[in-house]
């Protein structure tokens, strides 16, 4: 299993599939990986961090087998990002339970808001190795 930066995401969820476009555009060099919560790769992370691997209210972000969740994983990507996105993480100053609230409620209505998948999406050649199978 690939260490470094592995964002593990749920393949099904446009919102989910948009972030990890948005992700992949601005990491100019390239140091995250890429597995969905559901795939063999995601799953055996999960189990590894004793994570649910049924539950795929959040995106995962490990770094180097530390584990990020909800608002936290998303300030610690923004920040690896750099440039002026390294500037939200600022906002790691408000309490976690206040910061993932907000997350949750992003969470509970993606499906509904963004829409879903019935399958993973299949990278683009030029990105497909930066994808954990």
């Amino acid at each position: 299993m690939a260490n470094g930066n592995i964002l593990l995401f749920d393949g099904v969820c446009n919102f989910c599939d948009r972030t990890v476009q948005f992700v992949i555009k601005h990491d100019k060099k390239a140091v995250f990986k890429f597995a969905s919560l559901q795939s063999d790769a995601g799953q055996r992370l999960l189990a590894r961090h004793r994570l649910p691997q049924q539950d795929f209210d959040s995106f995962v972000y490990v770094k180097n087998d530390r584990i990020y969740t909800k608002s936290t994983a998303a300030l610690h990507v923004l920040k690896e990002l750099g440039g002026t996105f390294q500037l939200t993480f600022i906002l790691i100053a408000i309490p976690r339970p206040i910061r993932d609230f907000g997350y949750s409620i992003l969470a509970k209505n993606r499906y509904k808001w963004f829409g879903r998948k019935d399958a993973c999406s299949l990278p683009s050649p030029e990105v497909r190795e930066r994808f954990l199978s």
